[in-house]
């Protein structure tokens, strides 16, 4: 594999061009490296091998064959094959205003995640699921939708009581609420709004 295109949709339309043309007017690639060489320097010791960093643009608007839910999940945690290559793999998405903040922000929280995976197995349960992303939280300010803590409660009861679990519909509802779970009827937990990244960074803040 010369390059992973695990984001490529043989069904995208021609906005797809669009909004590369856009990142590249962006200087992403310019801006990418620049947190890739940050990054490098924050580690403690050398690596001893190099990741390859390839950015990958998914199309949730017109490509019928992407499940924005499903494709937003595996990029998180499917990163066997990746990371067995080399590889490092933010996504973008062709429904996202991207600014320099968000292209930056999205490619650390991929580098962090792919370093955690070189130093941890294959998350199984809920809660090595969590702890993976709590690691990500703690190191980069993620942009998203503030919420005040009384509002974590339902999901928190969720997750304490199935953090030992390891069935997928669980943990996919989890971090991708009733609306993922329906787009792939798969069964629905009544989790919407926080979900589990949104917990993630509020157990980061914690600490």
């Amino acid at each position: 594999m010369a390059l992973p295109i695990s984001g490529f949709n043989p069904m995208a339309k021609d906005h797809i061009l669009e909004k590369i043309t856009q990142l590249q007017n962006l200087g992403a690639e310019k801006l990418i490296l620049s947190v890739i060489n940050k990054y490098n320097s924050t580690l403690k010791s050398p690596q001893n091998n190099t990741i390859k960093i390839v950015l990958n643009l998914a199309d949730d608007l017109k490509g019928s064959w992407t499940n924005s839910y499903s494709t937003d999940y595996e990029s998180k945690f499917k990163l066997n094959g990746f990371i067995k290559r080399n590889f490092c793999v933010p996504y973008f998405w062709t429904s996202e205003k991207n600014t320099e903040q968000t292209i930056k922000t999205r490619t650390l929280e991929y580098l962090l995640r792919t370093n955690y995976r070189l130093e941890h197995p294959q998350p199984i349960t809920l809660k090595e699921h969590l702890a993976q992303e709590i690691y990500v939280s703690t190191r980069v300010s993620l942009l998203g939708e503030e919420f005040q803590s009384n509002q974590f409660i339902e999901i928190e009861s969720f997750y304490l009581e199935n953090k030992d679990s390891d069935q997928y519909d669980k943990i996919f509802n989890f971090f991708s609420g009733d609306l993922g779970s329906e787009s792939l009827s798969y069964k629905q937990y009544a989790n919407h709004s926080p979900l589990g990244y949104d917990y993630a960074t509020l157990l980061a803040k914690r600490k």
